[in-house]
C-alpha cells in the first residue's frame, strides 16, 4: 500500500514537472507574441518577413529580416557541416577505439571544452582566429561568417561528442559479440551495428548541438562583423537574429516600432527553434521504430 502511494506521488510529480515546462514554453511564446503583434499594426507583416533591409533608425525605418535570416543560416549551416561529422567520429573513437586510460583523458578534455565561456571564445576569434583567416584566405576582414561558424562548431562539439559517446557506450555488448561471431570486423561492427543501434541518441546529440549553435549570441556578435546586409558568401560580414536582439535591445526606445520589431525577431527565432525540435523529435521516433 505504501509503495503504491509512493509511486503515485512520484508519477504525479513527474507529470506536474512536464506540465510546468509546457506552461513556461507557452508563456514565453505568448510574451513574445504580445509585443510582436503590436509591430504589425504599424508595419506590414509581408515587409517584415520578406524585406531585404534592416534599417531601424532610418526615416522611414525598415525592418526586413531577410538579411538576418540568411546570416543565421550561413553561420548555422557552416557550423553544422563542421561539427556533426567531427563530433560523431570523435565519439566513435572514444567509445569503441580508444584504450581505457586514453578514453578517460579524452572524456575529461571534452568536459573541459564545454566549460569554456563563450565570451572567451569570442575574444580568441576577435584577436587571433579572425586575423589568421584574413591573412590565410585573403579576405577583406576576418570578422565574417566563417569565423563565427568555426567557433560555433567548436562550442557544439562537446555536446555532440559527450551525448553520442554515451549512446554508443549503451549499445548492448551482445550486439557486438554477435557481429564478431559472424566474422564482422571492428569497423563493420561499429558502422553497421553500433551506429544504427545508437542512432536515436546520436540524433538527439546533433539536435542539441544545433540548438546550441542557433541560440548562441556572444560569439556571433563579436566575430561576424555585425553587418545587417544580405551576405553573398560565408566569408563576408553578416549579422544573425540573436546578435541583432542583443546589440539593439539596449538602444531601442520602449514602446517604439524598433522595440516591437526586436520582439518580432525573437518570435521568429523561437518558432524556428521549435520547428527544429519538432523535426528532431520526428526523426527520433522514426529511429526508435
Amino acid at each position: 500500500m505504501r509503495r503504491a502511494i509512493t509511486e503515485r506521488i512520484i508519477e504525479t510529480c513527474i507529470r506536474l514537472s512536464g506540465l510546468v515546462v509546457i506552461l513556461f514554453v507557452v508563456l514565453v511564446f505568448l510574451f513574445l507574441l504580445k509585443d510582436a503583434v503590436l509591430l504589425f499594426g504599424h508595419y506590414p507583416l509581408g515587409q517584415f518577413l520578406l524585406g531585404t533591409k534592416w534599417l531601424p533608425i532610418s526615416e522611414p525605418p525598415s525592418f526586413g529580416i531577410i538579411p538576418l535570416l540568411i546570416g543565421s543560416l550561413y553561420v548555422t549551416a557552416g557550423a553544422i557541416v563542421l561539427c556533426v561529422p567531427v563530433g560523431v567520429i570523435s565519439a566513435m573513437f572514444i567509445a569503441e577505439v580508444a584504450p581505457g586510460p586514453l578514453k578517460g583523458i579524452l572524456k575529461s578534455l571534452v568536459e573541459i571544452l564545454a566549460s569554456i565561456p563563450s565570451v572567451v571564445l569570442g575574444f580568441i576569434g576577435l584577436v587571433w582566429l579572425g586575423p589568421f583567416l584574413k591573412d590565410l584566405l585573403g579576405l577583406r576582414t576576418g570578422q565574417c561568417g566563417l569565423t563565427g561558424s568555426l567557433l560555433l562548431a567548436f562550442m557544439a562539439l562537446p555536446t555532440i561528442i559527450s551525448i553520442s559517446e554515451d549512446a554508443l557506450a549503451s549499445v548492448p555488448k551482445a550486439f557486438k559479440e554477435a557481429a564478431y561471431g559472424l566474422g564482422a570486423t571492428r569497423w563493420q561492427t561499429l558502422w553497421r551495428i553500433c551506429l544504427p543501434a545508437a542512432s536515436s541518441g546520436i540524433i538527439a546529440a546533433v539536435m542539441l548541438g544545433i540548438g546550441r549553435v542557433i541560440g548562441e549570441t556572444m560569439v556571433v556578435m563579436m566575430v561576424t562583423g555585425n553587418s545587417p546586409v544580405i551576405p553573398r558568401s560565408i566569408t563576408q560580414a553578416l549579422r544573425t537574429l540573436t546578435a541583432t536582439i542583443a546589440s539593439e535591445m539596449g538602444e531601442a526606445v520602449s514602446g517604439s516600432e524598433h522595440y516591437y520589431a526586436l520582439f518580432a525577431v525573437g518570435l521568429v527565432l523561437f518558432i524556428s527553434t521549435f520547428l527544429i525540435n519538432l523535426v528532431a523529435d520526428a526523426f527520433l521516433r522514426r529511429a526508435r521504430q
